[in-house]
């Protein structure tokens, strides 16, 4: 994505169409002196966000496709790479002067609780808003009385017997609304570390992921598909020679320059796996690369925002960071999707096929037997069941289960009397509903629910 500004350098050229960048750089030393110096660039991407696009494309071009595979259950990366100024908060995060620069993640809450309303399953929603600060992770939603980042608890990062990490001390929050979830943005926004630098006027001086837990479960299934997405602000990287900062704000360079170089080497490593090399992964060396393990190289569709500022001093960055990108698009991932059995669903499936299994046994062996004597509650009660099972919002494969050979009889008199009582009413056969008082109607559905 290439930040919006009134003079870009000449020696960058962009190809939206084909998906490709150039960058043509100007020879600074004399023709007498040798430079070996590359002086031509050329990146292709899967795409190129121009100057001029806005963030409600920036939605259907980058995210959508991986929201729509977070909601079937396969988990999800989104994170926007650059230095420090070239535009990551406001892809991820948005402006907050005007409605129309929403970034990605409220945008994403919207999209989402509109594909909750659109389908039949049932989903639930979770989230949780990490702070990797200095290499120590921080809970943005807690609210406790804490005053300052560093009095929160720290997340701590536990590793399982399978390899997986699991973080501890972050709290996972449940959305029911949208509006809860962007509640809950807020209050984690309101405590990010951010200062002023001399690339930034508001720079974030730390790496931030907002992870979106999402349960679906399908209707009259008892299987569960778990998912999670992450949406990541990285802090972005600066040189401080050339910004010159100091005291606190050079310390805060340092961890960041330092984390980004860990994910540098995650990515090498990860490259040069992909080219069939035998290669250690040192996803252990940071806190960042350990939460990102499965975003990077496995299970998970990761997309990659390389944001670049285009003015002319900041061409050298630039060029650094289509050179990530460009190994970032070489890691292969194993996307899956991630479902199982809920207890809970598999017990009340298989108590109701009892059930029925049970009701139809009753029946079988009823016929040899005397006949049940049924009182006018047993009648009502089978009247509600025929009434059930001839609506129109009746399942036509679920099968009709009175309990007995008696009932059973009943049953098909009611519904005999039913068509006959239809075929008069319609002047011969072309009747085809039973006029019943709404009250009577809803005290029969009720019975039958019992």
């Amino acid at each position: 994505r290439v930040r919006p500004c009134a003079k870009p350098s000449p020696v960058f050229v962009p190809n939206e169409a084909h998906g490709a960048v150039t960058f043509e750089l100007e020879k600074t030393t004399s023709d007498h002196d040798v430079n070996n110096q590359k002086l031509v660039h050329n990146f292709r991407f899967d795409g190129i966000l121009p100057m001029t696009i806005s963030q409600e494309e920036v939605l259907n071009i980058v995210a959508k496709p991986v929201i729509d595979d977070v909601l079937n259950g396969v988990n999800g990366t989104i994170f926007a790479y650059g230095q420090s100024g070239s535009g990551k908060t406001f892809t991820i995060t948005g402006g907050a002067s005007r409605y129309e620069d929403r970034g990605l993640i409220p945008r994403t809450i919207a999209y989402m609780f509109e594909s909750f309303r659109k389908s039949n399953a049932q989903f639930k929603m979770y989230i949780s808003y990490l702070e990797i600060y200095q290499d120590q992770g921080f809970d943005l939603l807690r609210e406790d009385s804490a005053q300052k980042l560093e009095d929160l608890p720290k997340v701590q990062l536990r590793e399982d017997e399978d390899g997986h990490f699991h973080l501890r001390n972050l709290s996972v929050n449940i959305a029911a609304s949208e509006e809860d979830a962007l509640n809950l943005l807020f209050l984690g926004d309101t405590n990010r570390i951010v200062a002023e630098t001399p690339m930034n006027d508001a720079s974030t001086r730390s790496h931030c992921l907002f992870i979106i837990w999402i349960e679906s479960t399908p209707p009259g299934s008892d299987v569960v598909r778990r998912s999670k997405l992450h949406l990541v602000d990285l802090a972005g990287s600066e040189r401080v020679s050339r910004t010159g900062v100091g005291g606190k704000l050079l310390s805060e360079a340092k961890a960041i320059n330092l984390s980004l170089h860990y994910l540098e080497r995650v990515i090498v490593a990860l490259h040069a796996r992909s080219k069939g090399e035998q290669r250690h992964v040192p996803y252990r060396d940071s806190m960042m690369t350990s939460v990102l393990r499965d975003s990077l190289g496995g299970n998970c569709r990761t997309t990659m925002v390389a944001c670049m500022a285009t003015e002319p001093c900041n061409i050298d960055e630039s060029v650094s960071t289509c050179r990530f990108a460009q190994r970032v698009a070489q890691i292969k991932n194993d996307a899956r999707i991630n479902e199982e059995l809920d207890p809970t669903l598999l017990i009340a499936r298989l108590k109701r096929e009892v059930s029925e299994l049970k009701q139809e046994l009753s029946v079988a062996r009823g016929g040899a037997g005397a006949e049940e004597e049924l009182g006018a509650e047993d009648v009502e009660q089978c009247r509600a069941l025929v009434l059930q099972y001839v609506s129109r919002n009746a399942d036509p494969k679920e099968p009709f289960v009175c309990g007995s050979v008696s009932r059973l009889r009943t049953s098909f008199r009611i519904l005999r009397d039913m068509a006959n009582g239809a075929q008069r009413a319609g002047g011969g056969c072309g009747g085809s509903s039973v006029s019943m008082d709404p009250a009577t109607k809803a005290a029969l559905e009720a019975e039958a629910n019992k």
